[in-house]
C-alpha cells in the first residue's frame, strides 16, 4: 500500500509541474495583453485575496475526492459557518460571545455537518452525490431560516480588519490559506490517515481487507471537509463584514474545478494540496484576466466549464492508456 501511495505522489508531481508551466505562461500572456496591469501590486494582491477563500474550500473538497466521493455541501457550510459566527458576535445581540468562542462554535457546527455527510454516505449507503446534495439543500435552508433571509451585521471591527490587513505586503487571508495548504500536505503525505484516504480511493475493497476502517476514514474525510469549509466561511464573513445568507453559493463548483484541474481524479486515489492550490489560482487568474481584458464573464464561465471537461477527459484518457 505504501508503494502505491509513493506512485500516486510521484505521478501527481508531474501534473503539478505541468500546471506551474501553464500558470506561468498564462501570467506572462496576461502581463503583455493588459500592458502590465495584471502584474500591478494592487491587482496581484486582490487576486490572491479573492483566491484564498475559494482555495481553502478546494482543499476541503480534495479530502473527499481522494476517497472517490464528492461534497456538494461545502458552499452551504461556508454560508452556515459565517452566519453562525456573525449571529454570535453581532453587537445587535444582548449577549455576545467572544471572537474565539464564536469561531470554535462555528467550526464545531461545520464539523457536525461533515460527520452527517459521512454518516449518510457510509452507514446509510447513500451515493455521495445525492447525500451531499441533500445536505447542501438542508443547510442552505437552515441558514435562511435562522437568519430570516437577512444579513447579520455588527461583527467586531478587529475581526473585519483581519481580511484587509497584510503581513509582509501579503494579505492575512492568503497567509491563512498557505498555512492550511501546508497542513493538508503534511496530513496527506506523512500521516496514516492520509495514506488511508488514498488507499480508500484507489480500491475500497482492498483497503477494507487490509484492515483500514472505512467508517472512520469516511467520517474523517467529510469531517475535515466540513472543518475547512467552516474556516473558509469565517474568512468570508471577515471580508464581507457580515453574515450573508447567500454566502458560499457556487463555491462547491469552483472547488471541484480546482481539484480536478489540479490533477486529482474524480474516481479517487489521486490528488495533492499543491495541485489544488495551483488549480484554484488558475481559475481565479482566468477570471481576473478576463475582467482586465473586458471579456464577458459569462463567456469566461463557459471557458472554465470546457477546461473542466477537458481535464476530466484527459484523466480518463491517461487511465485508459495505463490500464
Amino acid at each position: 500500500m505504501k508503494q502505491k501511495s509513493k506512485m500516486v505522489i510521484r505521478g501527481t508531481s508531474f501534473a503539478e509541474r505541468n500546471l506551474i508551466i501553464i500558470f506561468l505562461v498564462l501570467a506572462v500572456f496576461l502581463a503583455f495583453a493588459t500592458k502590465g496591469t495584471f502584474l500591478s501590486f494592487g491587482n496581484i494582491t486582490n487576486l490572491l485575496r479573492q483566491t484564498s477563500i475559494n482555495g481553502v474550500v478546494a482543499l476541503a473538497m480534495l479530502f473527499v475526492i481522494i476517497t472517490g466521493g464528492i461534497d456538494l455541501s461545502v458552499g452551504s457550510v461556508v454560508g452556515l459557518s459565517g452566519m453562525v459566527f456573525a449571529m454570535l458576535t453581532s453587537s445587535r445581540l444582548q449577549f455576545q460571545f467572544s471572537t474565539f468562542q464564536a469561531v470554535v462554535i462555528a467550526l464545531l457546527v461545520s464539523i457536525f455537518v461533515g460527520v452527517g455527510d459521512g454518516f449518510a454516505v457510509h452507514d446509510l449507503k447513500v451515493p455521495p452525490f445525492i447525500a451531499t446534495l441533500g445536505m447542501m439543500t438542508f443547510v442552505r435552508g437552515l441558514v435562511m431560516y435562522i437568519s430570516s433571509g437577512r444579513m447579520i451585521t455588527g461583527i467586531p471591527y478587529s475581526f473585519v480588519n483581519f481580511s484587509s490587513e497584510n503581513i509582509l505586503d501579503i494579505p492575512k487571508l492568503v497567509w491563512l490559506w498557505v498555512v492550511m495548504a501546508v497542513i493538508v500536505t503534511i496530513v496527506l503525505k506523512y500521516t496514516k490517515f492520509g495514506r488511508n484516504l488514498y488507499a480508500l480511493g484507489s480500491n475500497k475493497e482492498a483497503a477494507r481487507l487490509s484492515g483500514i476502517s472505512l467508517r472512520l476514514n469516511y467520517y474523517g474525510a467529510y469531517a475535515v471537509s466540513g472543518l475547512l469549509s467552516g474556516i473558509a466561511g469565517i474568512m468570508l464573513a471577515s471580508r464581507l463584514a457580515a453574515g450573508v445568507p447567500t454566502a458560499g453559493q457556487g463555491y462547491e463548483l469552483d472547488a471541484i474545478a480546482s481539484v480536478v484541474i489540479g490533477g486529482a481524479s474524480l474516481s479517487g486515489g489521486t490528488g495533492t494540496a499543491l495541485g489544488t492550490v495551483i488549480g484554484a489560482l488558475l481559475i481565479q487568474t482566468l477570471r481576473n484576466g478576463g475582467n482586465l481584458l473586458g471579456i464577458d464573464p459569462f463567456v469566461m464561465q463557459m471557458a472554465i466549464g470546457l477546461i473542466i471537461i477537458a481535464a476530466v477527459f484527459f484523466d480518463q484518457y491517461v487511465k485508459a492508456r495505463r490500464g
